[in-house]
């Protein structure tokens, strides 16, 4: 492998910019629903070898590495087309669709050419190895960083090995996707660096030795904290029921829709309590009226009132006559809302137009979407008959700064809630790889719904005890368990991110005193 890597950076830019590109797909086939988390380890190694070509042929590099990787991770968006049902004409829906699977590759694209545009020019400076490492991976976990904080994020590199690598992903415990993004980036910088050298003077394998000895030394400390034994006491547990309605888009916002899902929901309702849960959940928007007309002579409400058990139910929320929310309504064994939680983190088009000023109009001779979503405030917590519950719907999912709040504030254990429908079915693994990496993060049992799959219950340690079909009406009892553990990602937050900027820091001030 790595000989292939020395003769073929010889050729010309035009082939070490094609090869780029194959490395940001290979990066893409290391994330969900594949099983080839491994190749995330050698992905990224022609990209910072074409670092040390030209400039504008690292920029180039870096910008098609971009597109390999976030376009063929994130190609599932375009399943949102034909959008015909909403009232979109197929056309339309085609070019909604492209251009929204264009711009979300080119945020991250455009990412990736900083880093590279950025990082080109300090690997030409006739550092050392560990200071062009220190850099690159510092550089790459700031923009991730930073990136976090926008309405378009999902493609952390350290999500290419959600929810397989199990080891590696316990290391999400101590300080969230960064560690894992920081040693991933250092390997892969390891590698090339050492191969970089092999290109000048002929050295031998002393990085790549040292790439390794990191790899084995990271999934070791992640499987000995994977070894630890989940302790839960036997009056934490919670038994819930958790229904997947499966009602296709197509139908969800019409007349047989509705009726489905109003079947469905107390259909299952219904067998769940008589298996003896403590509460039910159902998935985002599973109703999809306003509150105040569930609860006016609806099925649900008078199987609530019969059963009296309590029901985590999804619908909407009026704040007034032109404005809601998306929210998951805690109620009572008697159907009294107790607290609700409101929807977050909403998907761009989809929920609301994002520079409405200047592109609003245009949006709107393309997409029916003649009103919006109002978003949740960012502190938030659900109170339940059985305890403070850390919530995420859909979306929620991708930002670990939601979950980590909530688990500071007393949440004990986790709860999302999802749709999925939108897409195909490889967006509902990468959902369920998110969710995966928040349990662990927080030291939590999940119990998650959604609408078409994949529903599941996941433990702190992020092994799936169970996961529902696609595209099936299911319902399932199962358990999981209040907890009160703080991990030290939830304690102090992604701390190491303060400690790479503080090295990358003292390495400049010492470049720049030398």
């Amino acid at each position: 492998m790595f000989n292939f890597l020395i003769n073929y950076t010889k050729k010309s830019s035009l082939r070490n910019i094609i090869f780029c590109f194959l490395g940001g797909l290979l990066m893409g086939l290391s994330v969900a629903p594949t099983n080839f988390y491994l190749l995330a380890w050698i992905a990224l190694i022609p990209l910072w070898m074409s670092l040390y070509r030209s400039n504008l042929t690292a920029i180039l590099s870096s910008f098609c590495w971009g597109l390999g990787y976030h376009g063929f991770a994130l190609f599932w968006i375009t399943g949102i087309h034909p959008m015909t049902w909403m009232g979109v004409s197929w056309f339309n829906s085609l070019i909604i669709a492209i251009f929204c699977w264009f711009f979300i590759t080119l945020w991250g694209a455009i990412l990736v050419t900083l880093w590279g545009s950025i990082l080109t020019r300090i690997v030409k400076q006739n550092n050392s190895p560990i200071i062009n490492l220190i850099y690159g991976v510092t550089i790459w976990c700031l923009l991730e960083k930073i990136w976090s904080f926008s309405p378009l994020w999902w493609t952390s590199l350290s999500f290419t090995q959600s929810p397989y690598n199990l080891a590696i992903l316990q290391l999400l415990k101590l300080s969230g996707t960064t560690i894992i993004t920081a040693i991933i980036v250092l390997v892969n910088g390891l590698f090339a660096e050492n191969i970089i050298l092999i290109l000048k003077e002929n050295k031998g394998y002393k990085f790549i030795s040292y790439g390794l000895i990191i790899v084995i030394i990271s999934h070791s400390i992640g499987y000995l904290m994977y070894q630890e034994k989940i302790v839960d006491r036997a009056e934490n547990k919670i038994k819930i029921g958790i229904i997947q309605g499966n009602i296709p888009n197509e139908i969800k916002l019409y007349d047989s829709g509705f009726k489905t899902a109003f079947i469905n929901y107390t259909k299952g309702y219904n067998y769940l309590a008589e298996k003896g849960v403590d509460i039910i959940l159902t998935p985002e928007t599973a109703l999809p009226f306003f509150y105040e007309d569930i609860v006016k002579n609806s099925a649900i409400a008078e199987a609530i009132q019969v059963k009296k058990i309590p029901l985590l139910l999804g619908g909407f929320d009026r704040i007034d006559q032109n404005r809601y929310t998306n929210s998951l309504f805690s109620l009572n064994d008697e159907g009294k809302v107790i607290s609700k939680y409101d929807k977050i983190k909403l998907v761009p088009l989809g929920e609301y137009i994002p520079f409405r000023a200047v592109f609003g109009n245009l949006i709107r001779r393309l997409s029916p979407l003649d009103t919006e979503l109002m978003a949740g405030k960012k502190e938030q917590l659900l109170n339940t008959p059985f305890g403070k519950a850390i919530v995420g719907i859909c979306y929620d999912s991708a930002f670990s700064e939601i979950f980590r709040y909530q688990a500071l504030k007393g949440g004990e254990f986790i709860i999302t809630a999802s749709n999925n429908a939108h897409y195909d079915d490889t967006m509902p693994e990468q959902h369920h790889a998110q969710d995966v990496m928040r349990s662990i993060e927080t030291d939590r049992w999940m119990a998650r719904a959604t609408n078409t799959g994949y529903s599941g219950i996941v433990d702190p340690h992020g092994n799936t005890i169970w996961i529902s079909d696609i595209n099936k009406y299911q319902t399932y009892a199962g358990e999981i368990y209040r907890r009160d553990t703080i991990t030290p990602y939830v304690k102090w937050g992604d701390w190491l991110i303060f400690v790479l900027v503080v090295l990358l820091l003292s390495v400049t001030i010492y470049q720049w005193f030398k």
